[in-house]
C-alpha cells in the first residue's frame, strides 16, 4: 500500500512540474507537438525509473556517513555525503548518454527532432531533482525510491503530453497578438498546476 501512495503522491501531489516547476525548459520547448513531447516524456521516465534506484544505491552503500562499513569496520566512520551533488549529476548523465545512444540507433526522427534537449536530460531539474528528492525523504527500501522515480517520470510525462496536446488545439484558436507563443504557455501552465493543486486535499 505505501508504494500506492509513493507512485500517486509522485505524479499528482507532488508533480515535478506542477508542484515544484522543475524541468520547465524542455518542457516549454519540446511541448509543441504531441508526437515530440511523447518520446522527451518517456526518455524521462526511463532516465528517472534508473537514475533514482541508482543513487539510492550508491548513497545507501557508499557515500552517507558510516555506508562503507560493509567494506570494514575502519571505514564506519567514513561520510562522503559532501560528494552527493557530483556523483549523482555523474550517474544521470551517464544514463542520459545511453538513453540517447539507444534513441538515436532505433529512432532517428525522433532524435532529430528532440534535438539538443535530448542531451540536455542530464541537466534537467527534475531528474536530479528525483534524486535529490529520494535522499531528502530518506526511502526505506530500493523499492520505494524506484516507485518515487518511475511516479516523478510519469507526473512529468503527463504534464508535458497534456500541454502539447492543448498547444496543438491552440494553433485553430484566435489568439492576441501578445499572447501568442510563450505567453499564452505560461497561463496555461499556471492553470494546470492551480488544477493540480486540488489533488493536494487527497490525505495519503
Amino acid at each position: 500500500m505505501e508504494h500506492i501512495n509513493i507512485f500517486i503522491k509522485a505524479i499528482f501531489i507532488e508533480n515535478m512540474i506542477f508542484a515544484y516547476f522543475l524541468g520547465m525548459c524542455s518542457y516549454l520547448a519540446i511541448s509543441k507537438t504531441v508526437k515530440s513531447a511523447i518520446g522527451l516524456g518517456l526518455a524521462v521516465i526511463f532516465v528517472l525509473l534508473v537514475s533514482v534506484p541508482a543513487c539510492y544505491m550508491l548513497e545507501k552503500y557508499v557515500l552517507k556517513a558510516g555506508a562503507l562499513s560493509w567494506l570494514s569496520p575502519d571505514f564506519a566512520t567514513v561520510d562522503l555525503s559532501f560528494l552527493s551533488f557530483i556523483m549523482f549529476i555523474a550517474t544521470i548523465a551517464s544514463i542520459v548518454q545511453l538513453v540517447e545512444m539507444i534513441v538515436e540507433k532505433y529512432a532517428p526522427a525522433l532524435y532529430t527532432s528532440l534535438g539538443i534537449f535530448l542531451p540536455l536530460i542530464a541537466v534537467n531539474c527534475s531528474i536530479l531533482g528525483g534524486a535529490l528528492f529520494m535522499q531528502e525523504r530518506e526511502y526505506a527500501t530500493l523499492g520505494e525510491a524506484t516507485v518515487f522515480g518511475l511516479g516523478s517520470g510519469v507526473g512529468w510525462f503527463l504534464a508535458i503530453v497534456a500541454l502539447s496536446a492543448i498547444r496543438e488545439k491552440l494553433r485553430y484558436s484566435n489568439i492576441p497578438a501578445p499572447l501568442r507563443g510563450l505567453g499564452i504557455t505560461f497561463i496555461l501552465t499556471g492553470l494546470m498546476a492551480i488544477a493540480f493543486m486540488s489533488f493536494m486535499g487527497i490525505a495519503l
